[in-house]
């Protein structure tokens, strides 16, 4: 897993937030990973995931996996696994990952409406964390995952020309910083969906407290990151972190990871191993 890492770096926040969008949507069961059929649209096809990359690496692990060791590891294991070295590569933390989840048969398209939106507001991203039994604190903590990866315009879109419907050049979010709106209409044209833009400028390989200084500024990428600003608890936690505090964040991060891994996991009997990812036994 590491070595595929070190090949391509590029692929740390991409297996992170594959992990993040398999656990809130059925627990983590791996069920982000399978292929859609002829009768069945599956999540990694809903829109929310369609910028998910990535699933040939976890393929190739998975083989490997099972040419050493058969009917052993699940493909919801791996993915964790991949998510906690992923940070642990950037020169963030790492964690102890508590393994023997099973993979789930099931992945409906439809469900994907349990992930947190770019544009959710602080009400509606603390009602979708607590559904998963993730409370503010992780919510704050885990939505510093943005310090690694990069983002389409088109997830910022709205952002910066049509915030309201009025689909206008003034037509912009009032609560982004008007420089750094500027900043990013000279990259991502109204119509870009193919243009990334760093979530977080200038060490959006490394993974940092520095994220949180962003979001003071009013220059983070997505509405929801803004929106940590107004509830007291998780602007307070914003606040102190954008000045550092860096050991006790990766800690926190550490923490939240490992409740958030263990969202409605499989065990036991229930669901199965898979000998391939993207396809049911």
């Amino acid at each position: 897993m590491i070595q595929i890492l070190k090949v391509a770096p590029s692929l740390a926040a991409p297996f992170l937030r594959m992990h993040f969008h398999d656990c809130f949507v059925r627990g983590c069961d791996g069920s982000v990973l399978l292929n859609s059929t002829k009768t069945n649209v599956a999540e990694r096809d809903a829109i929310p995931n369609l910028s998910l990359r990535g699933f040939s690496a976890i393929e190739r692990v998975k083989a490997r996996l099972e040419a050493a060791c058969p009917n052993t590891v699940s493909c919801a294991d791996v993915l964790a696994l991949m998510a906690r070295d992923s940070v642990w590569l950037s020169k963030g933390p790492t964690w102890p990952v508590w393994l023997g989840r099973r993979d789930g048969r099931i992945s409906i398209a439809n469900e994907t409406d349990q992930l947190p939106p770019p544009q959710a507001n602080i009400t509606e991203l603390i009602q979708m964390f607590s559904v998963k039994g993730l409370d503010l604190k992780d919510l704050v903590v885990l939505s510093g995952a943005h310090t690694i990866g990069t983002a389409k315009c088109a997830t910022i879109s709205d952002r910066l020309y049509n915030f309201t419907g009025l689909d206008n050049l003034n037509d912009v979010d009032p609560f982004m910083d008007k420089h750094y709106i500027d900043k990013l209409r000279s990259k991502c044209s109204p119509t870009d969906n193919t243009t990334l833009i760093e979530m977080d400028p200038g060490s959006y390989k490394t993974f940092d407290t520095s994220y949180y200084n962003y979001v003071v500024k009013r220059r983070s990428a997505f509405h929801s990151d803004w929106a940590l600003l107004t509830d007291s608890f998780t602007r307070a936690y914003v606040l102190k972190h954008a000045n550092g505090f860096e050991s006790e964040f990766f800690q926190d991060f550490a923490d939240s990871m490992i409740k958030m891994g263990n969202i409605d996991v499989l065990t036991g009997s229930q669901g199965e191993i898979r000998k391939k990812c993207y396809i049911v036994n």
